[in-house]
């Protein structure tokens, strides 16, 4: 009854009951805090994620603009029914260096955490052209004019730099190469492509919409959404934590 009371007390008196709450909170956020500071990283390091080659990095920044993240997020829950649909459930790690996630809130149309090699590149176009022409009962808007528009590549060194200033480990040799690694990716035949392969390991080279002649925004979003998953080595990671 005297813990009523009291409690009575603090509901009645404004002032008091404002400078305990704050109390609380200050309490709770130093719990939460603090520790951070004495953790060299809060991230797990897992083996085998990159930063962005500039062809996919261009392809994130189309994604983005298309608004692609309002109905597709990049986030697998660690529930066993979105495991056994998209694969294994999504890691820290393989966000570390998005300018901002695309994790996502909502899901109109399928994840893509894991969506890298799942389609050939012919299926992205034709799915992005025309989405129901391999999807029936898609209500995702077309996106032909992808393939139309040249993409802008004039500029992709100094996106490099701008990831770089906030923690993206880019070196000097990526940035001054970014313009023709760009281009390299999309063309097998090229003599930059080998290096695309050594600067970015797993980047796949390819002629993602068919037409080698033109770098077209289409290339950029398929080299992008093909790689999407397909970084991190999922068994060998898994025998790692076994290992635990």
């Amino acid at each position: 009854m005297q813990i009523l009371k009291s409690h009575a007390k603090i509901e009645r008196n404004v002032s008091l009951l404002m400078v305990l709450s704050l109390v609380v909170v200050l309490i709770g956020g130093i719990v939460e805090i603090v520790p951070l500071f004495y953790v060299k990283n809060t991230i797990e390091k897992v083996e085998g994620m990159r930063p962005y080659s500039p062809l996919e990095l261009a392809g994130r920044d189309i994604y983005i603009r298309e608004g692609c993240y309002v109905c597709h997020s990049q986030m697998i829950r660690p529930f066993r029914d979105e495991v056994e649909r998209y694969g294994h459930y999504s890691l820290a790690a393989e966000s570390m260096y998005d300018h901002p996630f695309q994790w996502g809130s909502k899901r109109t149309g399928p994840d893509l955490a894991r969506v890298g090699g799942r389609y050939s590149d012919d299926w992205h176009v034709a799915h992005l052209i025309d989405p129901k022409s391999v999807v029936p009962e898609s209500i995702m808007p077309s996106y032909a004019f992808l393939a139309t528009t040249q993409l802008k590549a004039d500029d992709i060194a100094a996106r490099l730099s701008a990831n770089r200033a906030v923690g993206v480990p880019y070196t000097d040799e990526m940035v001054e190469n970014a313009l023709t690694d760009m281009r390299a990716q999309a063309n097998p035949d090229s003599d930059g492509a080998d290096a695309v392969g050594e600067r970015y390991p797993k980047a796949v080279v390819s002629n993602f919409d068919g037409d080698a002649a033109n770098l077209t925004e289409m290339d950029a979003l398929v080299a992008y959404l093909q790689m999407l998953g397909t970084l991190v080595d999922f068994e060998t990671y898994q025998a790692e934590e076994n290992l635990r």
